[in-house]
């Protein structure tokens, strides 16, 4: 969906509310691709700052469905997206070029909200997330979820310092 900001951009002052439902349905990130449970309509405030200069002001909910990663449970993880950009009108692009170079989701006076809300959902996006504070997550043995119970499976780590050493007995055991 695009956002004319033409009146925006052109005229000092100028401030305009919108209320826009999301169209996303899913994002895709590092490969994986996680769909879209919840959202509610984003707010969005767009106020002029000057001759060719804008602020675009955001605040919304998604809620995305995704797997605990430390025991592959199904989790719903809300983000809650606030966001402030700042956009300058085509012809201002050249004079600030090295301020703003993210503006990937202008084409011309047009605001693309899509691209604008995926570039803030990777922003705000978990680095790490767990279907509870105090997941213990799987055996890297058997694969059982260690939420549910323990395993018996055997947990020793050797040193691997000592491996040296254990190579010289094994070298030196009697048949």
């Amino acid at each position: 969906m695009f956002v004319n900001l033409t009146d925006v951009l052109t005229n000092e002052d100028k401030v305009i509310s919108k209320q826009i439902e999301a169209e996303l349905t899913q994002i895709s990130i590092g490969g994986e691709v996680f769909p879209v449970v919840h959202k509610t309509p984003i707010q969005f405030t767009f106020n002029n700052l000057g001759k060719g200069r804008a602020r675009i002001d955001g605040t919304g909910e998604m809620v995305f469905a995704m797997s605990c990663d430390r025991c592959l449970k199904p989790v719903e993880e809300k983000l809650q997206l606030e966001f402030s950009r700042e956009v300058f009108a085509p012809d201002r692009i050249a004079e600030t070029s090295d301020e703003n170079d993210d503006q990937g989701f202008m084409d011309g006076y047009e605001l693309d909200v899509e691209g604008l809300l995926a570039n803030e959902i990777v922003i705000n996006w978990p680095m790490k997330v767990l279907c509870k504070p105090d997941c213990k997550g799987i055996c890297l043995q058997c694969g059982k979820d260690l939420n549910t119970g323990t395993c018996e499976c055997d947990t020793f780590v050797p040193d691997p310092r000592m491996a040296v050493i254990k190579d010289i007995f094994n070298a030196n055991k009697e048949v």
